[in-house]
């Protein structure tokens, strides 16, 4: 009387084992031999080794005497029913291209080459932004023409890219579909019927008990359905199947179709999308139209009509930064306090937008990029004239908000009358020391000065080729000589300060300073749906890890002596001690129903030692053995 387990790996197969096993490996794909845990395979596809061992590592497949479909199909992997090499002629090579299209090998190669094809669209500038790009043409003229050849400025709309989407979508199309109905195919199939030989599977028990074989299974089926499997009992009424762990191939599917999902969103988005940027200084306005975007890129199918009618102004803005210690300088606080409106009737309500907190609305959403100061400067020209007044952004060159910028003035005109541009390009310093040069101490408003040169001449503006605000195009620009004595031809002045120009050629004076901040206003269609996948496609990854797959199998058989003989084994898609544990726990909750019979004593029969304890036989409140505990 006993509850034997299977021997361990080092004991060797029988030479029908192997030959059955390696006729059987030969056909089998690498996930279908890991399924039904052929010893031995090690992930490649077909060759299986020696029989399994009490740790759970797997089962020889044997289809005629052995397994059979009890061992197959434990995953969704679909059967490949094509020879290895195409026929001849057309339909042969189709069908051949089509296998290695939806193989999972391509799609992952696909994938990979996804991730590569991206990478020149965030290294080269793309014509959304066409400023950069422009500066990019002039900055390497060489390989400018090759770049426009290979589609580089566009890259996410170029053929080459599209096609290996359009191909990643197909081959995981292909994946998924077959995959889905084999697997529904399993769900509305019963349990594959116990195989001859219980004793190859990698966890069995067996003992011999006084009850009827019907008592024993009844008892099986009640055990089994307590612990979640679906049940199945012979016609014969002498064995009970049971499967469980279909969620782990449930996980496997949706992740793979989650993942098709992230692929159409961002399809979506991309396609849809649209973004723009817009720089305001305290006390001006923006409204959703496309003409008042600094910048503005739309994706293929966005129409500008569709933007929401909204806006907001630009109230003030507030920053607070640490004032001592090794995080001197460090930002605490960044806010924008604006007044903002839904509609081309709306009411004004007020507001405010931070860093990683955006405003929201009219569907779409308002964040927070960056801000810096713009000093109010008032240019005269020659005339006496006042030619340019207000605020001039100038732009943050490091963490102490050091900046540079250009006044532009294209409507000045000399003390002769006639037209003469006035262009000035320096720094702003929030805290600046006239004597350490043009480089800001603190990030806030301490000591702001200005360095200002002055140049006059053409700007450039009457050619129709757009230009940067930013930057001062000095071709046709002559500089001005600022200093009367040392020959400097720059100057610093405080708020209020005043820079005159050579010869009566006008001023520049210096009347304080406005803060201003940086927003992109975002439309971005398919983020919920690319959410709810994102989130799909873990759990499914997390069920295919940590569910497994497994099926048990319980016969009864009444014996010629009139004890009735059962059988326990179990088959796990993976290699685990799960299903030895739960052989053991089945087997514990059979007991009371079919206790075990004490094995006569070989002594008392004449020539005959009855049945024998197997080597590595336990006791069945003792399942810890090496060879069990490897079960």
């Amino acid at each position: 009387m006993s509850i034997t387990h299977k021997p361990g790996r080092d004991e060797g197969p029988a030479p029908e084992d192997t030959r059955d096993a390696r006729d059987t490996g030969a056909a089998e794909t690498a996930e279908t031999a890991a399924a039904t845990g052929a010893a031995g395979a090690a992930g490649a596809a077909g060759a299986v080794g020696g029989p399994a061992t009490g740790g759970g590592t797997g089962v020889d497949a044997e289809p005629a005497d052995g397994l059979g479909a009890a061992g197959a199909q434990l995953s969704t992997q679909p059967v490949d029913t094509l020879n290895s090499t195409p026929g001849l002629g057309v339909l042969g090579w189709t069908r051949w291209m089509w296998r290695q299209l939806t193989s999972m090998r391509i799609a992952l190669i696909l994938l990979f080459l996804l991730s590569l094809a991206a990478i020149p669209g965030s290294l080269i500038p793309q014509n959304s932004n066409a400023l950069k790009v422009e500066a990019f043409r002039k900055a390497h003229p060489d390989v400018s023409p090759l770049y426009d050849r290979l589609g580089l400025f566009h890259v996410y709309s170029s053929p080459w890219f599209s096609a290996i989407y359009i191909l990643l979508f197909v081959s995981l199309a292909g994946c998924i579909v077959p995959r889905t109905w084999q697997f529904v195919g399993q769900l509305r199939a019963r349990p594959p019927a116990a195989p001859r030989h219980l004793t190859r599977l990698p966890a069995y028990s067996t003992w011999r008990t006084d009850a009827s074989p019907e008592q024993v299974t009844e008892a099986a089926r009640k055990a089994l359905r307590g612990r979640r499997f679906r049940t199945s009992l012979a016609e014969d009424g002498g064995s009970v199947a049971a499967e469980k762990g279909y969620l782990r191939e449930a996980g496997n599917l949706l992740f793979h179709v989650a993942l098709f999902g992230l692929l159409i969103s961002f399809a979506v988005t991309s396609l849809n999308k649209a973004e723009g940027g817009r720089l305001l200084v305290e006390g001006e306005s923006f409204v959703n139209n496309v003409t008042l975007y600094d910048d503005f890129a739309p994706g293929t199918l966005y129409d500008a009509d569709d933007l929401q009618p909204f806006g907001f102004d630009l109230e003030s803005f507030s920053a607070s930064y640490a004032t001592s210690g090794p995080e001197k300088g460090t930002a605490r606080t960044f806010r924008a306090n604006i007044h903002y409106w839904n509609g081309v009737d709306g009411k004004p309500v007020k507001g405010s937008i931070e860093v990683n907190h955006p405003l929201s609305i009219g569907g779409e959403k308002v964040y927070l990029i960056a801000h810096g100061y713009a000093p109010v400067v008032t240019v005269r020209d020659g005339s006496g004239q006042v030619a340019y007044k207000g605020p001039v952004p100038f732009l943050p060159q490091d963490s102490n908000l050091t900046s540079t910028g250009v006044v532009k003035v294209p409507d000045a005109i000399d003390k002769n009358g006639k037209p003469d541009q006035i262009a000035f390009k320096g720094f702003f310093t929030p805290t600046g020391d006239p004597s350490r040069g043009p480089i800001s101490l603190f990030p806030d408003l301490a000591q702001p000065l200005l360095w200002l040169t002055a140049y006059h001449g053409d700007l450039g503006m009457e050619t129709g080729v757009a230009q940067n605000v930013y930057q001062l195009d000095l071709t046709g620009m002559k500089q001005y000589q600022l200093g009367t004595k040392t020959g400097v031809n720059a100057l610093v002045i405080k708020p209020g300060g005043v820079i005159p120009l050579p010869n009566g050629e006008g001023s520049l004076t210096f009347d304080g300073v406005k803060t201003w901040a940086s927003f992109t206003i975002s439309h971005q269609a398919g983020n919920e749906s690319a959410l709810i996948s994102g989130a799909c496609a873990i759990l499914g990854l997390a069920m295919s890890l940590f569910i497994q797959r497994r099926r048990i199998w319980v016969r009864a058989v009444r014996g010629a002596d009139g004890d009735t003989l059962v059988e326990l084994g179990g088959l796990g898609r993976s290699e685990s001690a799960r299903i030895a544990d739960e052989i053991g726990d089945v087997a514990m909750q059979l007991v009371p129903d079919a206790p075990l019979k004490p094995e006569p004593d070989p002594a008392e029969h004449d020539g005959d030692p009855g049945p024998r304890t197997p080597e590595g036989a336990a006791d069945p409140t003792s399942l810890t053995d090496d060879e069990g505990a490897r079960a």
